[in-house]
């Protein structure tokens, strides 16, 4: 950087790339201090790491950058002092530890498959055509957890060649070759992580810069290289160590254990015992008018889904709002993962709880386009096959629904099954 062109160049690059790696957002430390870190929850510490600045309440988005590049530009007119390159060592510094962060926020929760989880019965009883493209590539990694434990490794792997001075240019050669793919995918299923993933890359490109053009005169141009002659020198290397032993302590080993020890994205309360699986239909009135079956009949229930967990869906054909998040956001509280519902516009999905002295059940919408729909139904258990419905519809008519349980088997369970059985001709 001798040219004043360069420099130039150099401080506005400098503190936009400062800008995007540190958190200078206030809602980013409107968070920091909502967390009970008494009972600290991965969820936390993955919303933390994946936080970016952002000027709006809404998503991130490429106009945020724009601002964020004016900002240095004028920063870089205002900048008069002098630059070296301790600075563009520190910046490096800054963005591999950042780039690290994101990668073990993510490497974890896909080593022990918890960003995209096995399909729920739900799912697995909703056609492949009423997904959006998001939701079909999450299912898609969902039904393949080792592959996606496979590209949790990759990333983890990738982190710990950054934080390691050495390797952080291997590190950041790979991680553009895997992010490339990432960010692609973005686009083509219309992720909600294709503007972060390439900021990810814009932080993978400054970090392999310093060693690019020797890579290229040794490999390509087969030239003589020298190696790099910055050498950091450190007036306390103690405080060196002690910083990244804390990095490596917080975001390798508390957070992987409790990621390890955590749930997926479906909600964690425990619903009505021995009930899971998918029922028909095979009484339901209205008013004491019997319904017959109808695939076209907005208010006639067509079949009913109970999950392990406190969360009931049906199948009618009254339309569904359906919920477009496509963002990562991960929640501790079970009643906030919608993650079973997001993406698909089949069934209306219910969170309940049980009164058990009473016998009802006390239904709410999950969908937040809906979240005002609430039922109170009373249930009876005349045997293990049969759930009998019966109370009043949030339009006060009253509703008496028999459930018939299917023993339906699932062609990926059955193909899994297979697949553990030696092959015989």
């Amino acid at each position: 950087m001798n040219t004043k062109y360069e420099k130039a160049i150099f401080r506005v690059v400098f503190i936009y790339f400062l800008l995007q790696a540190l958190p200078l957002d206030w809602k980013f430390y409107s968070y920091l201090f909502s967390v009970n870190w008494l009972h600290l929850q991965y969820q936390d510490i993955f919303n933390l790491a994946h936080y970016t600045t952002r000027f709006s309440m809404g998503e991130v988005g490429y106009g945020d950058w724009g601002i964020l590049l004016l900002i240095a530009v004028v920063g870089g007119i205002i900048w008069k002092t002098n630059i070296d390159d301790k600075l563009y060592y520190w910046l490096r510094v800054i963005l591999r530890y950042r780039l690290a962060l994101a990668l073990l926020a993510y490497g974890f929760i896909k080593f022990f498959p918890l960003l995209a989880p096995y399909p729920s019965i739900s799912l697995l009883n909703t056609p492949y055509g009423h997904f959006n493209r998001w939701k079909l590539f999450s299912l898609s990694l969902g039904i393949v957890p080792s592959y996606e434990l496979f590209l949790g490794l990759v990333e983890i792997v990738i982190a710990l060649l950054l934080i390691n001075r050495r390797t952080a240019s291997i590190g950041a050669f790979i991680f553009l070759i895997f992010c490339g793919n990432i960010f692609m995918s973005n686009l083509a299923y219309e992720g909600g992580d294709q503007v972060y993933s390439l900021l990810l890359i814009t932080f993978a490109l400054v970090i392999f810069s310093a060693d690019l053009v020797r890579i290229v005169r040794l490999l390509i141009l087969r030239l003589p290289t020298a190696p790099p002659s910055f050498q950091p020198l450190y007036r306390n290397k103690g405080i060196r160590y002690v910083l990244k032993s804390l990095f490596i302590l917080l975001f390798v080993v508390i957070y992987g254990f409790k990621a390890g020890s955590g749930s997926s994205q479906y909600p964690v309360k425990k619903g009505l015992p021995a009930v899971a699986g998918l029922y028909n239909v095979s009484v339901f009135k209205v008013n004491n008018d019997t319904i017959a079956y109808s695939v076209t009949d907005s208010l006639r229930w067509q079949n009913v889904v109970f999950e392990e967990w406190n969360t009931l869906s049906i199948r009618s054909n009254r339309p569904v709002s359906i919920d477009s998040n496509n963002q990562h956001v991960l929640f501790s509280e079970g009643s906030k993962r919608l993650y079973e519902l997001e993406g698909a516009n089949w069934r209306h999905y219910y969170s309940y709880t049980v009164d058990s002295v009473n016998r009802l059940l006390l239904l709410k919408n999950r969908n937040p386009h809906d979240s005002s729909e609430t039922w109170v139904l009373r249930y009876n258990r005349p045997d293990w096959k049969h759930i009998v419905l019966s109370g009043v519809t949030p339009q006060k008519d009253s509703i008496y629904v028999v459930l018939e349980r299917l023993s339906k088997k699932y062609l990926l369970e059955e193909a899994a099954k297979g697949r553990d059985k030696k092959l015989r001709l």
